[in-house]
């Protein structure tokens, strides 16, 4: 079986590289996904039974800042790698990693079923990124809301932000569970308790400090980004 994983230095790729040991995970070099000529010579020499499209440009205030950079990331690199599957191997099994983020924050605990509507520009061209993949015949789309289990890299974090945070190593596994189930459309790979970003920030760094999202300056945030699944089952944290 032949399986590729893009964005595989990123903290999901890391744990999905441990996850599907006989993976490509090819560099940036060797598979420029915004590249659309360079996706479809890759996609069609790899020959591909399942791609798990984790790369993707994360950050809120990059996004915001380089919105050609978010959009040709996000949205142009999906389109590429699904306009490429189409064209020569549309049996292939495709998953994308989304956000819990394609909802605005608002209320909490969203549902696969729950309407999506993006607080700021990272959230939108994932959820775009989501209707590209809509056109697969052979498609799963997970939503899920993670960190790479590792000192926290800000001095604060904050006690009114919420999620059912995963760590990406719990997610990796969620994905080989699902991926096992031959699971299609949209599920949510969540965590079984809700947390502030403070309490999952002290897992891995006690010595965090608490902030309020007063404190904050920059593009919108969304500030409930806790989802519920009515597909699968939910998930503890790992400690």
């Amino acid at each position: 079986m032949s399986i590729l994983i893009t964005g595989g230095n990123g903290a999901l790729g890391t744990e999905l590289k441990k996850t599907f040991p006989d993976a490509l995970t090819p560099s940036h070099q060797e598979l420029d996904i915004t590249n659309k000529k360079n996706v479809k010579e890759y996609i069609t020499k790899g020959d591909f039974d399942l791609i798990i499209h984790a790369a993707a440009l994360t950050h809120i205030r990059p996004c915001e800042e380089n919105k050609t950079l978010a959009w040709s990331t996000n949205v142009e690199g999906t389109k590429n790698l699904v306009d490429a599957v189409l064209d020569k191997k549309k049996n292939t099994k495709f998953i994308y990693i989304s956000t819990a983020c394609v909802f605005d924050g608002h209320i909490g605990m969203y549902k696969e079923s729950s309407i999506p509507y993006p607080e700021n520009f990272y959230a939108l061209t994932k959820l775009i990124g989501e209707f590209e993949v809509n056109r697969l015949p052979e498609y799963l789309i997970i939503r899920t809301n993670f960190v790479g289990k590792k000192k926290w890299p800000y001095p604060r974090a904050f006690v009114d932000r919420f999620g059912t945070y995963l760590f990406a190593q719990d997610v990796s596994r969620g994905i080989m569970d699902v991926y096992k189930e031959n699971l299609s459309g949209c599920v949510h790979i969540v965590g079984d308790k809700k947390i502030s970003m403070f309490e999952l920030a002290k897992l891995t760094t006690p010595e965090i400090q608490p902030m309020t999202i007063k404190d904050y300056t920059g593009p919108r945030l969304t500030m409930d980004m806790s989802l519920d699944t009515e597909r699968w089952k939910k998930y503890h944290i790992s400690e």
